[in-house]
C-alpha cells in the first residue's frame, strides 16, 4: 500500500467552538474550506473540522493529537491567556521530551510537544559519509 497523504478528521459536538478552537485560539493556518468544513495545516500533517457527520454526542477518541511547537513555555503562556484550560503543565517527560497536554472542545486530547536540540529524534542516525 503506497500512502500519499493524510489527515486526522475530527467531527465535533459543535462545529463552531472547535472551528474556533483550532483557528483562533491555537492559531493553525487553514489549508482549505470546503462547504461544512475547514482543513487546518498542523507541521507535516493536516488537522480537519468537519461541520457534517457528527452525532452531537460526547466524542470517543482514544489516543490524542500530537503538534510539535518550538517553544513550549511561550505556547504555554500564550494559551493561559486564551484561557485554555491546561490538563497538565509543560514538564520535561523521562523519554526527554518537553510537554503539555490540553483538550480540545470535545475533550479530544492534544500533546504539545518540544524537542530539545540533543533528542535523539534531532541527529542523524545515519553512518557518517552517508549524510
Amino acid at each position: 500500500m503506497e500512502i500519499l497523504s493524510s489527515r486526522t478528521i475530527l467531527r465535533p459536538r459543535d462545529y463552531t467552538t472547535t472551528l474556533s478552537f483550532y483557528r483562533d485560539i491555537l492559531g493553525l493556518a487553514i489549508a482549505r474550506e470546503y462547504p461544512g468544513g475547514t482543513v487546518f495545516f498542523a507541521g507535516q500533517g493536516l488537522i480537519e473540522v468537519a461541520a457534517h457527520g457528527g452525532t452531537g454526542e460526547s466524542t470517543s477518541f482514544d489516543g490524542a493529537l500530537w503538534l510539535q511547537v518550538r517553544d513550549l513555555t511561550a505556547v504555554q503562556t500564550e494559551l493561559v491567556l486564551a484561557g485554555v484550560k491546561i490538563d497538565r503543565e509543560a514538564r520535561q517527560e523521562p523519554w526527554g521530551l518537553y510537554e503539555m497536554w490540553i483538550a480540545d472542545p470535545d475533550g479530544i486530547p492534544i500533546v504539545l510537544v518540544q524537542i530539545p536540540e540533543d533528542h535523539p529524534i534531532r541527529r542523524d542516525s545515519r553512518p557518517k559519509g552517508e549524510n
